[in-house]
């Protein structure tokens, strides 16, 4: 009797010991992410060096997958000045709230960011979406494309502050 009370509490410290090693980095794994990493595959398809922008209509806002296996992200479907439809990557749905983005069907946007293919068609990843001089969403550093849900609180706010 004595024994199997001994080999309980050994298997409940193992467990705990394991457990308590194992959870620092959790929270540092890129799998909390849900493929949005920074260097991940879906962040590799932003080239800051490939900057563009165009201004359009928000027709519509909507969740996408860019990636299989990736946790959902928020997209906007913008139409050109030449009435050409184009899906707008914003980032990941646990980082940006549609309803409090302030982007709203039917606002006129200027978007910046980078062209990507994605399942043999063009999307636009989005840096900034710009809606009139005083108002603009920020989801990356526009010097080197990183994304704001990989930085600190802190770091978003002073980079949010800045615009």
């Amino acid at each position: 009797m004595e024994r199997c009370k001994h080999i309980r509490v050994l298997w409940i410290f193992l467990a705990l010991s394991l457990w308590m090693g194992a959870a620092p980095t959790w929270a540092q794994t890129p799998l909390d992410m849900g493929g949005w990493e920074k260097g991940g595959a879906y962040d590799r398809l932003y080239d800051p060096q490939e900057r563009d922008k165009f201004k359009a209509t928000v027709l519509a806002i909507k969740e996408v997958v860019p990636l299989e296996g990736m946790s959902p992200g928020v997209a906007l479907v913008v139409q050109d000045r030449d009435g050409e439809e184009i899906l707008v990557h914003l980032g990941p749905r646990w980082f940006i709230d549609p309803n409090t983005m302030g982007i709203r069907v039917g606002d006129k946007v200027k978007v910046y960011g980078a062209w990507a293919e994605l399942d043999d068609k063009d999307v636009f990843i989005a840096s900034k979406v710009k809606k009139s001089d005083h108002f603009q969403f920020k989801v990356r550093l526009t010097r080197d494309g990183t994304p704001f849900w990989t930085l600190s609180p802190e770091e978003v706010a002073k980079e949010r502050a800045g615009e």
